[in-house]
């Protein structure tokens, strides 16, 4: 079936549907206060970089006048009036938690003050805060003594100053101060007073010492107000054939820094006359994207609160369980001879893919380690494994993804440093982005060479591990670990392409391979034979693969689908969708590992992938999805995805409507998060598979 524009929802709504349901979980009552507060954080984080990307890239659109995009499945500019009402309302839905949480913490004895709530020991415990630690890091800058604004840095605060004569408007002033907020945190304890704990917020310090700074002026009133402003994002790469890719990626990032304005949030009761004044300076006085907002902005810095208060503020940190069939092998290479394994994280420990790449470092049979890089942890013990294998005597390639958005700079860092330790670097494929997670060992054993692969649906990044919900299988079926080595082979060479029997590789075959399954079950469900497909993504966009599905149910395929975020798909439309059921889970874990399971006839099909079903990921990235023959661990990842099914305490409904309703069916209580841990305990501690 061909696609109208309504048989999708737009990409943008989609995810701000996904982000509504982030801030459903600051809403409940049933989260740890404190972890309500964090969901606020990732909320706000979410929503700058949504504006630094998505926006910008509408905002592209309509400068270059398009008039409608597939991209957008509507007209860009409509597209961006929707954004606007929408943000509008969760920025209002925001305030209104944000307001519910203060109550409630103070109820708590936790108190988020301000520079006028003070009492004589927290006022001079500011004072000499401020004096020793605030004003040296503070420039304000007299916005009426200069011709031009000052350049504003993205997704930085800024507070505005009004420096005012009550009777001689012209002897006002106005001033800018960036809050230093990247080199001194933004909350600080206050001494206590009496059983409560007291927080003030680094904005309201330099609030406390505005008299100071401004000490030599004669004013009747002082008050400072929050702007900032959100730039587009994306990168722009030249094709300078003189440049080095490197050189590049660092030059477009020094370009992003100054992209266009996308949104510019401000305290709404700063007065109209100052909003004005700033507006016109800046040039933006009819941009779309003005959004009044309180008192504080950069929200995101509540994932970084103070831990204060009991452990009942919390979620329980359970510990990470180790693997089963990596608790009695001193050698993981043992471990893997014996068998397939497959890690889940974070419920199972990264530490043991750290372990592998600690042992095949210092092992004397292993020649060669080859890994793809995309996001690394800030410390990363995966970089320091691998430079340890190189100082003894490993060749160790490592592919890394130069234009990892956000992840640029990091990525440049450690390319320098594994190069400076003697790796060597593949910096990705001309015109494609290397996504894949892999990592492949090879090792002298007897007479032959031995390979041992890892295929994962997340970064090989420790910190990540502890926070998302991904997969890894460790393999040394010959089947899988040949074909690893070809796709290394094609990062070294890129005319080597290769015709994959196992591995689904994008963007050589990922698309047809996978729609050939759905076609599959179709023409299965046809002939009478059972067919279903159980899926699980973060993200569900690609027209063709939608289609495909929407073909598939009205020849009577059940699908059932989990998609944490945007969801193109309409699912339960009669004639469209109605075979097609989708929920998303959003818990104290993200959701981020992509599974396909395909009934074939009975004879299942087992995928997990690195690639989510976008048009980005199935045509434009080195992406892999590894086939899963061992039956004991299929039997695991489909109660794995059954356990996921099942909740009805963390799963919404995804509908035409985007509004987010609970799933609230079957007999008990069901928590996916809780119930896979409770899963893996119990299978590690009866040996069961």
């Amino acid at each position: 079936m061909s696609g109208e524009v309504n048989d999708y929802i737009n990409r943008e709504i989609s995810w701000l549907s996904f982000n509504e349901r982030v801030l459903q979980e600051a809403k409940d009552p049933s989260v740890p206060l404190l972890e309500r507060l964090k969901f606020l954080g990732i909320f706000s984080s979410n929503l700058d970089e949504f504006f630094s990307v998505r926006v910008g890239t509408l905002q592209r659109m309509i400068d270059a006048g398009v008039k409608s995009n597939a991209m957008v499945s509507a007209s860009p500019k409509n597209i961006m009036k929707e954004v606007h009402h929408k943000v509008l309302r969760l920025r209002d839905d925001f305030d209104g938690v944000f307001a519910e949480l203060t109550r409630e913490m103070e109820e708590n004895d936790i108190i988020i003050v301000d520079e006028t709530e003070l009492n004589e020991d927290q006022s001079s415990f500011i004072e000499q805060y401020f004096q020793e630690k605030v004003r040296p890091r503070l420039i304000p800058v007299m916005l009426k003594d200069i011709p031009d604004f000052p350049y504003l840095k993205n997704q930085v605060i800024y507070l505005v100053i009004d420096v005012r004569k009550r009777w001689d408007p012209n002897a006002s002033k106005f001033a800018l101060i960036e809050v230093p907020a990247d080199v001194l945190p933004r909350f600080i304890m206050l001494p206590e007073s009496g059983d409560k704990k007291c927080v003030i917020m680094l904005d309201d310090i330099i609030r406390f010492g505005l008299k100071d700074i401004f000490s030599t002026f004669e004013y009747d009133f002082i008050e400072a107000y929050t702007i900032k402003l959100t730039r587009d994002a994306e990168l722009d790469i030249d094709d300078d054939v003189t440049k080095s890719f490197f050189e590049k990626v660092s030059e477009s990032l020094e370009e992003r820094k100054r992209g266009q304005p996308v949104r510019f949030v401000y305290d709404r009761n700063m007065p109209y006359y100052l909003l004005d004044f700033i507006l016109k300076r800046l040039g933006i006085q009819k941009f779309e994207n003005l959004v009044p907002g309180g008192k504080y902005h950069n929200a995101k810095d509540f994932m970084n609160f103070p831990k204060i208060g009991p452990s009942s503020f919390y979620y329980e940190k359970k510990p990470s369980l180790p693997h089963k069939d990596l608790v009695s092998h001193k050698s993981i290479f043992a471990a893997i001879r014996s068998g397939d394994i497959l890690l889940h994280y974070p419920y199972q420990s990264f530490d043991h893919f750290i372990d592998l790449l600690r042992e095949a470092a210092i092992d004397p049979n292993v020649s060669s380690i080859k890994v793809t890089l995309y996001r690394v942890a800030r410390n990363s013990n995966v970089i320091n494994a691998l430079i340890n294998a190189i100082k003894n005597g490993k060749k160790v390639t490592v592919v890394i993804e130069l234009q990892a958005r956000f992840d640029e700079e990091s990525n440049i860092y450690w390319t320098q440093k594994l190069e400076q330790a003697g790796a060597r670097i593949i910096d990705g494929v001309p015109g494609l982005k290397v996504h894949s997670k892999l990592c492949h060992i090879t090792r002298n054993e007897g007479n032959e060479l031995v390979h041992y692969s890892c295929i994962g649906t997340g970064n090989f990044n420790e910190s990540t591990a502890r926070l998302y919900c991904d997969h890894m299988i460790m393999t040394k079926d010959p089947d899988l670990t040949f074909e690893v080595d070809k796709i290394f082979d094609f990062f070294a060479h890129n005319y080597k392409v290769y015709d994959y029997k196992h591995l689904i590789v994008s963007p050589l075959q990922m698309r047809n391979v996978f729609e050939q399954y759905i076609e599959n079950e179709i023409e299965n469900t046809k002939a009478g034979k059972p067919a279903y497909i159980h899926a699980k993504m973060n993200s569900l966009v690609d027209s063709r693969m939608i289609n495909k599905l929407y073909d598939a149910s009205n020849a009577g395929v059940r699908i059932k689908l989990i998609v944490r975020g945007i969801c193109s798909l309409v699912p339960g439309v009669k004639d469209q969708s109605e075979n097609i059921e989708v929920i998303s889970i959003v818990d104290k874990y993200l959701e981020h590992s992509r599974i396909f399971i395909f009934c074939n006839d009975g004879d299942e099909k087992y995928y997990i992938s690195s690639a989510d079903w976008m048009v980005r990921n199935l045509d434009r990235r080195v992406e892999v999805a590894t086939p899963i023959y061992d039956r004991s661990i299929q039997k695991e990842l489909k109660e794995y995805m059954e356990l996921q099914f099942l909740d009805n305490t963390k799963a919404r409904i995804i509908n035409e409507h985007q509004d987010n309703h609970y799933k609230r069916d079957g007999d008990g209580s069901f928590r996916a998060q809780e119930d896979i841990y409770d899963y893996l305990e119990k299978e590690l501690a009866t040996g069961d598979t």
